[in-house]
């Protein structure tokens, strides 16, 4: 079904969260969501859509090989004096 409708419980299952956390989520505005005379409703292509935009963000696409700066480095770093 292309515009799926669903409910806070279904979201909550989908996630594998707690409901309160999606109400809270939805609130804030951090998951797309819309209200029906008082309760909150998620379309499931919206949702689809903002889970792939939440591993873009826990996994940026950064080579792996690319050496960290060590401890000392990023401790000298924010050191310096640029005055």
């Amino acid at each position: 079904m292309p515009d799926e409708i669903l409910t806070l419980l279904e979201v909550a299952g989908l996630l594998k969260v707690a409901e309160k956390t999606v109400y809270t989520m939805a609130q804030r505005a951090e998951i797309p969501a819309f209200k029906v005379r008082g309760q909150w409703r998620f379309k499931r292509v919206d949702l689809d859509g903002w889970i792939e935009a939440q591993k873009v963000v826990q996994n940026p696409s950064t080579p792996k090989n690319d050496p960290k700066p060590s401890d000392d480095e990023a401790t000298d770093r924010g050191s310096r004096d640029d005055h």
